[in-house]
């Protein structure tokens, strides 16, 4: 029999020893995402989330706090989730094959000076990799959340924030918290530069 409260703490020391290293490691790649979303904002851009299964999950989930909010009340900020459309994502899957959905939505869907993000516990989804190879030219800037393997997805990407480890629940645990922080930063810096 599984032993619950095992399982409770060796997750969650697992999820705390996994961010430690995150923080002692990452803080250039946050910082330069950061900037990214920031300036497209800035310039009246939109941000473009992608993902699958768990990581399309948080996609949505990061696309929603940009659309409606975060912490601070204001004005909604322009984001979009490419799966989110049902019909569309089984029509592309169905006439084009799934490692094309993302490469057509982003094409319908980015203009010159949006910024994607990608979310990739293995950083080797075939579609991921299919949209970030449209970065130039699109015009876009891309950044790529992935596990420890993020050298398939560096080429195309202006940041790889790697998280390093192979285990997808960790990674995901990651992801989810540099997003929130990343929309918290631009949050703050948009509509309460000046407060806490």
């Amino acid at each position: 029999m599984i032993d619950i409260e095992r399982l409770f703490r060796e997750s969650l020391q697992a999820s705390i020893a996994l961010k430690q290293r995150v923080l002692a490691t990452r803080a250039g790649e946050v910082a330069k995402a950061a900037d990214l979303l920031l300036s497209a904002y800035k310039a009246g851009h939109k941000v473009i989330f992608m993902g699958n299964g768990g990581s399309a999950a948080d996609a949505q989930h990061l696309a929603a706090e940009m659309e409606g909010r975060f912490g601070v009340e204001r004005r909604p900020l322009p984001a979009l989730a490419l799966h989110a459309n049902a019909s569309t994502l089984t029509a592309i899957a169905n006439d084009y094959g799934y490692e094309h959905v993302f490469s057509r939505l982003l094409t319908a869907h980015a203009q010159p000076g949006d910024v994607a993000v990608a979310l990739s516990t293995s950083g080797t989804s075939r579609n991921i990799l299919a949209a970030a190879a449209l970065k130039e030219s699109l015009g876009v800037k891309f950044i790529a959340f992935t596990g420890e393997n993020g050298a398939a997805l560096a080429p195309f990407a202006d940041v790889v924030i790697a998280v390093p480890s192979k285990d997808a629940p960790r990674i995901q645990e990651c992801h989810i918290t540099l997003g929130h922080i990343l929309c918290d930063f631009v949050e703050r810096s948009l509509f309460r530069p000046d407060g806490p």
